[in-house]
């Protein structure tokens, strides 16, 4: 795994870091795939009927830790990620797990999921300012979304003269995430999927909420010794960068089976 240097105090670098235009270092997964092997087997939990009329995949709640939960809040098997969304590994995760986790685990009662948004960098800053803009019911869809089209977004942001991403770094936080969205083409992709543009200026343009997300990175980053991300809480258990065959394992372990 790739450790980024001096993650706990994210809060300071967020807001003194230019625009760099490189994939976040995250986790990579490679020492995670013999552990779902070992995983002890729990006794199968028959699935849980969500309200009439519902699927459980349809809530998503903000909780008290800053995260969107989505599924039964009382699942019996609480999934949790710590995802940057500038995270490569996130994004690989994301590809090829969001379909199953929601349709087959989420849906059946047993299994919520709860994404906790981790600022590797400054870069993640637009990224999550957006994802969080709309309605907690909005956010994980386009967290999913923004994910899916990672790639595209660095290879726009590359393409940008050096002259603006040096200016960037010497804006006012209020405009400095504004013009990093802009670079990365990220205004456009939201602006496409129903948030107007005034309103992602706005959220852009949301320091307190900055300051908010940093702070919680932190207190994240101390509390579990977060190192790198997709990070993992399953039931309380810290996993980290784990490829989706190796979750779904540790999920069937747990009873959803």
């Amino acid at each position: 795994m790739t450790k980024p240097n001096s993650i706990r105090r994210i809060a300071i670098a967020l807001f003194a870091a230019p625009l760099t235009v490189a994939l976040a270092a995250c986790g990579s997964g490679d020492d995670a795939g013999a552990a779902a092997e070992s995983a002890e087997q729990a006794k199968a939990i028959a699935p849980i009927a969500a309200p009439e009329g519902q699927e459980w995949a349809d809530s998503v709640v903000k909780t008290d830790a800053g995260g969107y939960l989505m599924g039964n809040p009382d699942a019996p098997i609480k999934l949790v990620e710590f995802g940057a969304l500038t995270c490569s590994h996130c994004a690989e995760f994301a590809t090829e797990s969001f379909e199953e986790l929601r349709n087959e685990y989420v849906n059946s009662g047993r299994v919520s999921y709860e994404l906790r948004f981790f600022m590797l960098s400054a870069n993640d800053m637009p990224f999550t300012l957006l994802a969080t803009c709309s309605t907690p019911e909005a956010t994980i869809p386009l967290a999913e979304q923004i994910w899916g089209n990672l790639r595209s977004f660095f290879e726009t942001a590359q393409s940008a003269p050096s002259s603006i991403t040096e200016q960037i770094g010497k804006q006012p936080l209020d405009q400095r995430f504004v013009s990093m969205a802009q670079v990365y083409g990220l205004t456009d992709f939201v602006t496409a999927r129903g948030i107007s543009r005034d309103q992602a200026n706005a959220c852009l343009s949301d320091t307190k909420k900055a300051e908010e997300l940093a702070n919680m990175t932190r207190s994240e980053a101390e509390t579990y010794d977060i190192s790198g991300t997709p990070t993992f809480l399953l039931n309380g258990n810290k996993l980290e960068a784990m490829r989706w065959d190796d979750m779904k394992a540790r999920l069937q372990a747990a009873g959803a089976r």
